[in-house]
Order: C-alpha cells, then structure tokens, then sequence
C-alpha cells in the first residue's frame, strides 16, 4: 500500500498543468509562411530605410524638428491630463506584469507553459534588439538636442527607436498572436495596432520622442512579432525541458514512500453463555468460554478443625465472650431454644 505526500504549491501547479481531458486537441501554433516571410522583408527593408533617412538628415529629421517646434502639448492642453496616464500603456513593468497575469490564466486553463514562454522571448528580443539600437545610434532626445536640424545621433542619447512604442507593439501583440480562433486573432490584432498607434503618437505630443522615433519603434515591435514562429521549436523545446525538470526534481524528492502495513488486531469471539455451550457440545455445563486457570489446592493442617460458627470472634479490645469452656456451643444453645417454641 503506497500514500502521497502533501503536495506543495508548486507540485499543485505541476499538477493542473498534467491534467490532460482539460488540454485542448489542437492548439493553432503559427508557422513561418511564405506571406510572413514577406511582411517581415518588408518591415525590415521599412526598419532600415528609417535609419538610413535619420543618418544622412534626410527631410524625415526636418520634418522632426517642424513637429518639435510645434509643440503639440501646448497646442492642445485638455488631453494632457489623459494622455499621461495613456502612456502608461507603452511602459515595460506595467504593461508586461498585466499580459503576464492575462497569459499565466490561459497556461492554467490549456495546461501549458507555451503562452508564458512565448512572451518571455518576445520580451527577451526586444529588450536585445531595441537595447542594442538605441546604445549603437545614441541619439538625443528633443528636449536635449543641442544643433536645430541635426539628427543628434552619436551623442550618447538613448531614444532612438522609441521604447514605448516597441514595447506596445509587443506586448499587446503578443495577445493577437496566441489567440485561439482566427475571429479573436483579427480583433486583437485591431486592438493592438490602435493602442500601439496610440502611444507612439502621444510620445511625441509629450515632446520625449521625434517622429521619426516613433515609425522606427512600430518597425521594431512588428519585426519581433513576425520572427516568432522561427522561436516556436525553441519554446517547445523549452518547456519540455522544465516538464523533465520537474519530474526528475519529484523523483529526487521521493514523493511517495511504502507504509507499513498495521498489525493485525486480534477479533475476539462473542463469549458464549456456559448452557448455550453445554447444548452444542463445545463445553461442559457450568464452565465459562475463557475460563481462569485453576487455582491451586488449599492444605489443610492435620488436626481437628472446628466449624466457623464455634470459633472466637477476635476485636481489637479483646473479646467479649466467656471463655469457650463456660459457654454452651451455638449450634446447641439453638436447638435448646428452639424446642419449647415448638412444644408450645
């Protein structure tokens, strides 16, 4: 006989996410098609025609600098109050901890780390991606720039491609992207571009990002939305990897572990009433089931031995009665007082 362990919150997690009659037949995962591998040709040719326009000061970083100059913020002062808080939306911490609460339900409901994982590694690229740019450009942001019509690039800046912007593309794309219908794919992909669409515009009605800022940050995002089939064997690979983790660290830990069998209680028979035995032979009459063991033979003195009734009855005091030779034995004196009752 075997018995389990309490389970910790941990092995509970394992747990649900083992249970298979819950995990859905067929999970759509999206492949690298030949329409992607264009859209992705496309955004990249889009990424570095952006980078080429900025580094030579094309009529992009003029047209920066006309937006800079008309200072949307202070041409449209009402919306301010809004769009601070909107902005939100584009920041890393907020943006990714409410996605990863979203998808860490749906790993709980199929029963798979994918969705988890797959944003793990979008935010992963991104971070090297756009990480890597903004440090190799060193551009300056508008409420920095130092040359009017410069493209402020080389100067240690950090704003070149918009964050926000990228982070938004990511971070609610990557909700169209793991949708389980097509019909819910197109309408968080809809929902995705207008609230990236969104944050980039207000960064720069909040004068912390050029333009052009903005067009390269949308390429950005795009691009590591579109290269994300080319992770899905990695991702598989991944979360196979921490299934046999965590077998192996359940094995080392001993889960189950034999119990001993109890001792055998001894059952005890009904006792038997001594005639109920007699009838059926099992005991002779007057004699109980679970007898005692006999006592011992009582030895007697040699000599005359005189009955209970004859002797002296001894008190702490002395006693009370003549002497034995002076009075009539109680057997006698009862038979002498008993005749006249009867004569009479």
């Amino acid at each position: 006989m075997r018995t389990e362990r309490n389970l910790t919150r941990l092995d509970r997690v394992f747990a649900r996410l083992d249970r298979e009659p819950e995990r859905p037949a067929h999970i759509d995962v999206p492949k690298m098609s030949r329409h992607r591998v264009v859209l992705f040709a496309a955004t990249l040719a889009f990424y570095l025609a952006i980078v080429w326009a900025v580094a030579i000061t094309s009529w992009l970083v003029r047209f920066d600098w006309q937006v800079m100059f008309f200072r949307p913020y202070q041409q449209w002062p009402e919306i301010h109050a809004f769009l601070d808080y909107y902005v939100v939306l584009g920041q890393r911490g907020p943006t990714a901890v409410m996605v990863a609460a979203w998808l860490g339900w749906r790993s709980w409901r199929q029963h798979t780390l994918r969705p988890l994982l797959t944003l793990g590694a979008s935010l992963l690229l991104l971070n090297i991606t756009v990480g890597a740019a903004k440090l190799g450009m060193g551009r300056l942001g508008p409420h920095y720039a130092i040359t009017i019509g410069s493209n402020e690039m080389g100067l240690g800046g950090d704003i070149f491609p918009s964050g926000h912007t990228a982070n938004a593309v990511v971070t609610w794309g990557i909700l169209a992207y793991l949708a389980s219908t097509p019909r819910a794919r197109r309408w968080l992909s809809a929902l995705s571009a207008v609230t990236s669409l969104g944050v980039g515009l207000t960064t720069v009605y909040l004068g912390t990002h050029w333009l052009s800022d903005v067009l390269l940050g949308w390429a950005a995002g795009l691009l590591i939305l579109l290269a994300l089939p080319w992770c899905e064997p990695l991702i598989a690979r991944s979360e196979a990897g921490i299934f046999a983790l965590r077998d192996l660290w359940r094995d080392r830990r001993g889960r189950t572990a034999p119990v001993p069998a109890p001792a055998p209680v001894p059952v005890l028979a009904p006792a038997m009433s001594a005639r109920a035995a007699a009838v059926e032979g099992e005991l002779p009459a007057r004699e109980t089931v679970a007898s005692r063991p006999p006592r011992p033979p009582v030895h007697l003195a040699p000599g005359p031995h005189t009955a209970r009734s004859e002797r002296t009855p001894v008190t702490p005091v002395g006693s009370r009665r003549p002497p034995h030779p002076d009075r009539p034995a109680r057997a006698a004196a009862g038979a002498a007082s008993a005749r006249p009752l009867a004569g009479g």
